[in-house]
C-alpha cells in the first residue's frame, strides 16, 4: 500500500499545504489537499484514502471533530495530527481519539516521510497477513474488529488505541510483549511520551479486566507486560 497511497491533507494554512504537497507527490503518493474542517470531511466522503494529515485549528470543524466524524465513518483508517499546538491535554486527546501521532510544526520532513512509511507499512501487513481478531480472556471475550470487550451480558466499546494495545496482549498471551516493540508498533516510534501513554492505557486495561480474578497483566521490569489468563 505505501506507494500509490492516497493521502487527505487538511490544512488551512494554503502554503504550508501545498509544500506538503511537492514534498509527498514525488514520492508516489497521491495526495488531496483541504482548507478546512468541513470541505475535508466532504472529500474524504468522496474518496477512499489510505491516510489522513489533519492540522488541529481550522475553520469549520478543527482537527479533534474532523477526525472523530472520520472515524465514524472509517473506524480503521489511520490519522496524524500536523499543528502547532503543544500543550499535553491536546496531545492526550489526539491520541484517545485515536491519532497515530501528534506532531508539532515546524515538523522534520524526513521524520514525517519515515511516520508515513510505516503507518502504511504495518496497514498492508494487517490486510495481508491472516491475523486473530476474536478472543476468549478467561471469561471475557474481545472482538478487535467491533472494539467490544464482553463480561457475560455486558459489553463495552474501547477506544482506539485500547483495541491496539489489548490486541497486542492477546496475541501475545502468557508471554512477555515487549514494551518498546508494543510502542513503535502501535505508535511508529519509541519515545518518553508514547511510552507514557502505552502505559496509561494498560493500567486502563487492567481494570476492565478486573471483574475475573484470574486474569493479571504483569509487569516484567524494564522489559515489558505479560497478559495471564
Amino acid at each position: 500500500m505505501d506507494k500509490n497511497a492516497k493521502i487527505l491533507i487538511v490544512e488551512d494554512d494554503l502554503n504550508l499545504g501545498f509544500l506538503l504537497m511537492e514534498f509527498l507527490e514525488p514520492e508516489g503518493y497521491q495526495v488531496k489537499l483541504c482548507r478546512d474542517g468541513a470541505s475535508g470531511l466532504a472529500q474524504f466522503k468522496k474518496e477512499k484514502f489510505d491516510l489522513c494529515i489533519l492540522d488541529v485549528m481550522m475553520p469549520k470543524l478543527n482537527g479533534f471533530q474532523l477526525a472523530t466524524k472520520i472515524r465514524a465513518l472509517n473506524s480503521t483508517i489511520p490519522f496524524l495530527f500536523l499543528t502547532a499546538r503543544s500543550l499535553k491535554e491536546d496531545k492526550l486527546r489526539a491520541y484517545e481519539i485515536g491519532a497515530e501521532d501528534y506532531l508539532l510544526k515546524p515538523f522534520d520532513e524526513e521524520l514525517l516521510l519515515c511516520k508515513i512509511k510505516v503507518i502504511l507499512r504495518r496497514i498492508a501487513l494487517e490486510e495481508t497477513t491472516d491475523v486473530p481478531t476474536q478472543f476468549q480472556i478467561g471469561q471475557y471475550f474481545f472482538d478487535y474488529n467491533r472494539q467490544e470487550l464482553r463480561f457475560q451480558e455486558d459489553t463495552q466499546r474501547i477506544t482506539e488505541k485500547e483495541n491496539e494495545v489489548l490486541r497486542l496482549l492477546c496475541l501475545n498471551k502468557n508471554q512477555i510483549l515487549r514494551r518498546e516493540d508494543a510502542v513503535e508498533q502501535i505508535y511508529g516510534r519509541r519515545d518518553y511520551f508514547c511510552g507514557r501513554s502505552f502505559d496509561v492505557f494498560i493500567s486502563r486495561i487492567r481494570k476492565m479486566l478486573k471483574e475475573d480474578p484470574n486474569i493479571s497483566i504483569d509487569n516484567v521490569f524494564k522489559v515489558g507486560f505479560i497478559l495471564n489468563a
